[in-house]
């Protein structure tokens, strides 16, 4: 009795390359793992990104078979055995990459909503997700942002943008990036956002989140890199949008560290290592009277159908990176008219395709 696991890789085609301040990706190697117990399999996906290169990721695979032993799997999801929230005490657990972590914890999440009949939101207590996920524009000249900006939101039905700046060509570039994305997306009523990926300095952040907010932004993500986070306090209080930190949060203890000096949280799965850890951090953040987030680093809707059943607890959500894959190596995940729809069916209700 107990759990099987496979450890298995997966290339991924991004359908538009996607560029930000620190670069530009256009795939990753992902790695899935399937958690078997005799006819059910949960699905669990790691994405580098952060702190974490893919190849950590493809380094950890030599490194699972010995954490995650026969008799460790003999123990998982067992009455008296090894329980969810505790998977931090199997030697050697921890210090796995947190996209590992996730991957394995995420899998075993979706296998005992299955053991158990039901979806995953409902097995976590919470109800069906109606929140609406913006969609994404990464750094791009011009001409392309005219191209792309209309077939993106026209294929996906989106209702908010969100438009990377922090460009590594200056201010100039990021106000061109910018108008010409709000021009553009103007005819769709879009509500705007922006995620400078810690592309600016102070003064940089000061400048160019008051030329956003005259020209209809909603709020702006990760400003400055996280070695600046000591002057967060100083940029909220000079600016007029609300401020949320995206790498500067990796799990609850950071979200004390800033409360006093942003408005929010962008919460990853991806960085938090899995649901168990973001269930922590997003309590901590209400607490700490901040706004939430969830975001995406480049999954497949395996990890995007994970997020999308925390959906309730958060006031924004940023889980696009499946609608820009080609093809999405996965399949059972819902999208309406720009919302995420999880699954009725026990579990997270997404599954790998056949052929990936």
């Amino acid at each position: 009795m107990g759990v099987s696991f496979e450890f298995r890789l997966v290339t991924l085609k991004k359908r538009y390359p996607l560029a930000i301040s620190r670069g530009i990706s256009s795939g990753s190697n992902n790695l899935f793992v399937l958690a078997r117990d005799g006819d059910l399999v949960g699905t669990g996906e790691g994405a580098a990104g952060g702190h974490y290169s893919e190849a950590d990721i493809e380094a950890s695979l030599d490194r699972l078979p010995a954490v995650m032993t026969a008799e460790v799997q003999s123990q998982l999801l067992q009455p008296d055995g090894i329980a969810l929230t505790r998977l931090a005490s199997i030697p050697g657990f921890a210090d796995l990459p947190a996209p590992v972590r996730c991957a394995v914890e995420v899998s075993l999440w979706d296998l005992m909503a299955q053991q158990a009949g039901l979806p995953l939101f409902q097995l976590l207590g919470l109800p069906r997700s109606q929140v609406q996920s913006s969609v994404t524009i990464g750094l791009n000249p011009s001409e392309l942002l005219r191209e792309r900006i209309p077939e993106i939101l026209s294929r996906t039905g989106a209702r908010s943008l969100k438009i990377k700046l922090g460009s590594p060509e200056g201010l100039d570039r990021d106000r061109e990036q910018f108008s010409v994305s709000a021009e553009v997306a103007a005819p769709f009523g879009v509500k705007l956002r922006v995620d400078a990926n810690g592309g600016w300095d102070l003064n940089q952040a000061i400048e160019m989140i008051d030329y956003v907010a005259q020209r209809g932004c909603d709020y702006v993500e990760q400003p400055m890199l996280p070695e600046e986070d000591e002057f967060l306090g100083d940029l909220r209080d000079a600016v007029s949008l609300p401020i949320f930190v995206d790498e500067s949060v990796q799990t609850a203890r950071d979200v004390v560290r800033l409360a006093d000096h942003v408005n929010g949280i962008n919460l990853k799965l991806m960085k938090t290592g899995g649901i168990s850890e973001a269930l922590a951090l997003v309590a901590t953040a209400r607490a700490c009277r901040l706004k939430t987030m969830i975001g995406c680093m480049g999954e497949s809707s395996v990890a995007i159908a994970a997020g999308a059943a925390l959906g309730s607890l958060f006031d924004h959500i940023d889980l696009d990176s499946h609608l820009n894959l080609d093809p999405d190596p996965a399949e059972g995940l819902g999208w309406d008219d720009g919302r995420l729809v999880p699954a009725r069916t026990p579990g997270h209700g997404t599954r790998l395709k056949a052929n990936a």
